[in-house]
């Protein structure tokens, strides 16, 4: 990677980071779309510099607060989501090998529907759903967190619509994905695949990410959430399509 490449790379983080702190997630998404949009580094590399930042994020949060869970189902559920971590980091070993385009086309489907995802209103159930549903959500975010590094958007969606205060909705995606990025890092780790590329942008964005999540917690935004989120559904799309609409026009033609 050039100089320039390494600044846009730190731009993409700023701005991946900055979303991530208004919205409660995205930061994953936003900063693989636009990463492969611009052709800065391997997939494979900026999800591992994502699942660590994962982790650096836990720490920060749970540093002086022990979670809330709602252990009956998130207990299940993790177990559900790891498996899911599994599948998704063999996944992408494949892909990366075999059919990188098609790599490229599946985070862009992902990441427009999880762009829909973050403008949907979905409502509040009146009681908790039941365990089928939390397993199914969990284990689509674990393939996706291994994936992508990634786990945020269906367990964002489900999770908000159960009755549960705030806090523990945001604890239990926090304590989800942590445990998520553990797993994906010791299986990356032990097949050989985090590169000294993803070492050096781990480096390079923790001081970015860590530094906007200070002044974001110390100075709040004033922005309306509403325009935000559309804001952030914007560029999801955008990247999305970006990697979307080329090899379907191939097909095309």
């Amino acid at each position: 990677m050039s100089i320039g490449s390494h600044l846009l790379f730190l731009a993409c983080v700023a701005l991946a980071s900055y979303a991530q702190n208004l919205t409660g997630f995205a930061f994953g998404l936003i900063l693989l779309g636009l990463t492969a949009v611009l052709h800065l580094a391997s997939l494979g590399d900026v999800a591992n510099v994502v699942s660590v930042l994962v982790l650096v994020n836990a720490a920060i949060t749970f540093g002086r607060h022990k979670p809330q869970l709602v252990w009956p189902v998130f207990g299940p559920s993790l177990a559900c989501s790891l498996v899911g971590v599994g599948a998704g980091v063999a996944l992408l070993g494949w892909f990366s090998a075999q059919q990188v385009s098609l790599l490229r086309f599946l985070l862009g489907c992902a990441i427009i529907v999880c762009a829909f995802l973050l403008v949907l209103r979905a409502s509040t159930r009146a009681k908790q759903s039941g365990l089928p549903s939390f397993l199914f959500f969990s284990g689509v975010s674990g393939v996706m967190g291994g994936l992508f590094a990634s786990a945020g958007p269906p367990m964002v969606y489900h999770l908000y619509r159960q009755p549960w205060p705030a806090d523990m909705v945001r604890h239990s995606l926090i304590v989800l994905f942590a445990a998520n990025a553990v797993l994906r890092l010791a299986l990356v780790l032990a097949h050989g695949q985090f590169s000294m590329t993803a070492v050096w942008l781990t480096v390079e964005a923790l001081p970015v990410v860590m530094g906007l999540t200070w002044l974001a917690r110390r100075y709040p935004s004033r922005l309306p959430l509403q325009h935000v989120r559309r804001a952030v559904f914007v560029l999801l799309l955008a990247a999305g399509l970006a990697l979307v609409l080329p090899p379907v026009l191939a097909l095309l033609h």
